[in-house]
């Protein structure tokens, strides 16, 4: 069983700041990577922020030197920083990771249930 769990949404003021973490538990052998994607009301799902184990990262072109990701591997956590918001980031942020399990070889995608965040005056 593996569960990821998201905290740190809420509401902020435009130009505010957030930060959002996501932890990962159950029978992990290893994590290739974990990110962030998000969902607006009748918008499509994107992907936000990814971060490897290997350090490499990927940003969606709206977030970029606005949102920054990090992980703690012995930990399997993953944080975002979300700065200079705005109310096109209102969304529910939903984090994500490609896990595998102890009892398996194969890789396997997982997500949490998201957590709100609301970027309003």
């Amino acid at each position: 069983q593996i569960e990821l769990v998201e905290s740190g949404g809420g509401l902020v003021q435009p130009g505010g700041s957030l930060t959002l973490s996501c932890v990962a538990s159950g029978s992990i052998a290893d994590i290739d990577y974990m990110a962030w994607d998000r969902q607006a009301p009748g918008q499509e799902r994107e992907m936000v922020a990814r971060m490897y184990t290997d350090g490499r990262t990927n940003y969606a072109d709206s977030v970029k030197a606005r949102f920054t990701i990090s992980r703690d591997t012995s930990k399997n956590t993953v944080n975002l920083q979300l700065n200079a918001l705005k109310p096109e980031d209102t969304a529910v942020y939903i984090c994500i990771a490609l896990i595998r399990r102890t009892d398996t070889l194969l890789y396997s995608r997982y997500r949490g249930q998201g957590t709100q965040v609301t970027v309003s005056a």
